[in-house]
């Protein structure tokens, strides 16, 4: 895999073999990857992976007409033919009065930003102990019957990116992960539970022993699921499940879907969508953030900001291609991959938490349910309509009453957001990230 320097160079050579052979402008990307991984089941090792990828993207523009091209082989020959054929599709293809690069003014200037996203690599022999650990401790807990297995791996990353009008640019990352699953109970009657951590660094994941603990925890806690009835009543997301909805909030606010109006919240910019107290932020230089990044996908500056500030809805996500259908300037959204044009994504999402323990959240409740875990997809970006399957467990009376399965939740995401609580009991372990949130009047559907 190429060195970050060595990467921006090839990108560089690569635009300047498009420019030579008749592209007006274009912008090239290298992606790297590196991983090598471990698995154990029932104390033994089930497996020992190793890879490693290389990417380069190239798009070009010719007049207004684009294409974009990817190879994996990256010697001399290979990206002469890559830019040759990339010109060549270019000419072919219609024109696209919105395509072209981010505008040059507003192109990043200097140096990235350090965001401390690289950590050294373990040994093989510390994955496999790590996986051990992790799986040992999810046995332990009593009620567990069997193991999926655990496993520990370790990734590196290189990211690079040229353009024709003046950026350059590349950083690096590493991410280290760990995760358990097992089964508790037998028959029919089993449950299944799991636990996982990535991060930048070692240091800032729970142990391996926590983590199987928590793996362990899950599936027993979730035997013998009861049933509930029907009706409308409070829902109360736990914060691997609230995320979710947060991801549902960044697909409605992106460019694209907003300059073709098949957005339900295209109308709603500096309104008021969410109650008050609810405040959504974004920051992609988060230090040691998940999705941290020092520029965008098309070379553009990054920067903090707030999709909803206290409930109201501030603008969208703006890459350049839907920046320019909505008579707008990008924003530092966009997200390139090896193939295809840029598209639009956030980075570290956060749900700032509210003012009330849980426990004071759900003291009122005389019958709800709070879920963990959500099932299908069930949410049109369209209408803003919700319907999932779910479990969890029931609440009564302000208490966690037992587990039930097998329901359905759904209403209006424009409702969900208006009739939305946030608990203070946030946790920074995913690039989204929310407290427990609690929406009254959802629809659940039981027995």
């Amino acid at each position: 895999m190429l060195s970050t320097q060595e990467a921006e160079q090839r990108c560089a050579d690569l635009m300047a073999k498009a420019r030579a052979m008749g592209a007006d402008a274009g912008d090239a990307v290298y992606l790297g990857r590196s991983s090598q991984s471990v698995e154990m089941r029932l104390g033994n090792l089930e497996s020992v992976d190793r890879s490693e990828s290389e990417h380069l993207g190239l798009r070009v523009f010719v007049g207004r007409r684009s294409a974009t091209v990817g190879s994996s082989a990256l010697d001399s020959a290979s990206l002469d033919e890559l830019a040759e054929r990339a010109v060549v599709m270019a000419k072919g293809a219609p024109e696209d009065p919105y395509g072209g690069l981010a505008p040059k003014d507003m192109l990043m200037k200097g140096p990235p930003a350090d965001l401390d996203l690289i950590s050294p690599a373990p040994e093989p022999e510390a994955l496999r102990n790590t996986a051990l650990e992790v799986e040992d401790a999810a046995r332990s807990v009593e009620g567990v019957t069997n193991s999926e297995g655990a496993s520990a791996s370790f990734g590196r990353g290189v990211v690079a990116l040229a353009t024709s009008h003046g950026f350059s640019g590349g950083y690096e990352q590493s991410h280290h992960s760990r995760s358990g699953a097992v089964v508790a109970g037998k028959g029919s009657g089993m449950e299944r539970g799991m636990a996982w951590r990535m991060a930048h660094h070692v240091d800032d994941m729970l142990s391996p022993a926590e983590i199987g603990r928590l793996a362990g925890s899950r599936a027993v806690e979730r035997l013998n699921p009861g049933k509930m009835k029907s009706g409308p009543m409070p829902v109360v997301f736990d914060r691997r499940a609230g995320r979710s909805l947060i991801g549902h909030l960044v697909h409605a606010i992106s460019g694209s879907e907003i300059a073709r109006g098949a957005s339900f919240l295209a109308d709603d910019e500096g309104k008021r969508i969410f109650a008050p107290g609810i405040t959504i932020t974004d920051d992609p230089l988060l230090k040691r953030g998940l999705r941290s990044h020092p520029f965008d996908g098309e070379g553009l500056p990054v920067a903090a900001s707030r999709l909803v500030d206290d409930g109201v809805l501030t603008g969208w996500l703006l890459d350049s291609a839907s920046a320019r259908k909505l008579g707008r300037r990008p924003t530092g959204h966009a997200a390139r991959g090896g193939g295809g044009s840029p598209g639009v994504s956030a980075s570290n999402v956060t749900l700032l938490p509210g003012g009330e323990t849980v426990a004071d959240m759900i003291a009122d409740i005389a019958d709800g349910v709070w879920v963990t875990e959500l099932i299908g997809q069930g949410f049109s970006v369209v209408t803003g309509d919700y319907s999932r399957g779910a479990s969890g467990f029931r609440i009564v009376n302000g208490e966690i009453a037992g587990p039930v399965a097998g329901i359905t939740i759904a209403g209006n995401m424009r409702d969900m957001f208006a009739n939305m609580r946030a608990a203070d009991d946030l946790e920074m372990v995913q690039a989204f990230n929310v407290p427990s949130l609690r929406i009254d009047g959802m629809t659940v559907a039981g027995d």
